[in-house]
């Protein structure tokens, strides 16, 4: 038992020393705000973005730095998961991306809004929160087939043209090549060995149309990029 001198001294000890280390560990984490928080990429148009998210409740249906509601995907990577051009599709009509799947409100939002929306979650992206939000750990069931881990990415160029732009931006997010890429779709390794050029174009202008169903979005691809990209898988064998 501890005497009432004894036990006062305890306990103003104890407040001395737990106050030192709380006012320590508050003056370390003033110090490294400013760094962690990306403040220095604080720009016009990360603001701007911030203010479209709130106007729009986007918080609502989705969650970032895990605040945020559980309806819709977490975006706190979404820019560093899909890129800037997947983005750009996505919100001129989320429904076309994901036929039958998506219930995203189609917002029609100009060039400059969607450049600013873009740029307020990749700060978002930026910022350091200790490993949030952790990687996914299991993998997910889907019914297309997985890529062939086996298949080298430089194997399957080596005397091929090399991979679009757009393919690279927008089709990897659903599509492997070389064990690299997405795993919604099916992997493209051998494409060219499967389908001609004419079945491939009359796919790549209308998905729906060939095959009434699929989950294959209609992208909005240029003529030249959608030879490109023929071209490029027309290639893969």
């Amino acid at each position: 038992m501890l005497s009432k001198s004894q036990a006062r001294a305890f306990f103003l000890g104890g407040t001395l020393f737990f106050s030192v280390v709380f006012l320590a560990l508050t003056v370390d984490t003033i110090r490294q705000t400013d760094a962690r928080t990306n403040a220095s990429n604080l720009t016009e148009s990360v603001i701007k973005g911030k203010e479209i998210w709130e106007n729009k409740n986007c918080m609502g249906c989705h969650t970032i730095m895990g605040e945020g509601a559980y309806y819709a995907p977490d975006l706190t990577k979404v820019v560093e998961r899909r890129g800037d051009a997947w983005i750009r599709v996505f919100l001129d009509d989320p429904q076309a991306m994901f036929p039958g799947e998506r219930k995203m409100t189609k917002y029609n939002f100009t060039d400059e809004e969607k450049t600013n929306i873009i740029a307020f979650l990749d700060w978002v992206g930026k910022v350091d929160m200790n490993g949030w939000p952790p990687k996914p750990n299991i993998t997910p069931i889907i019914n297309s087939p997985k890529p062939d881990a086996s298949i080298n990415v430089k194997s399957v160029e080596v005397g091929t043209v090399p991979a679009p732009e757009k393919f690279s931006q927008l089709c990897t997010a659903c599509h492997a090549v070389g064990g690299s890429g997405g795993v919604v779709g099916p992997a493209l390794d051998h494409v060219g060995n499967k389908f001609d050029v004419a079945y491939l174009n009359r796919w790549l202008i209308d998905p729906q149309a060939v095959k009434p169903g699929t989950a294959m979005p209609k992208l909005p691809l240029s003529d030249t990029e959608r030879k490109d990209i023929i071209t490029y898988l027309s290639s893969l064998k």
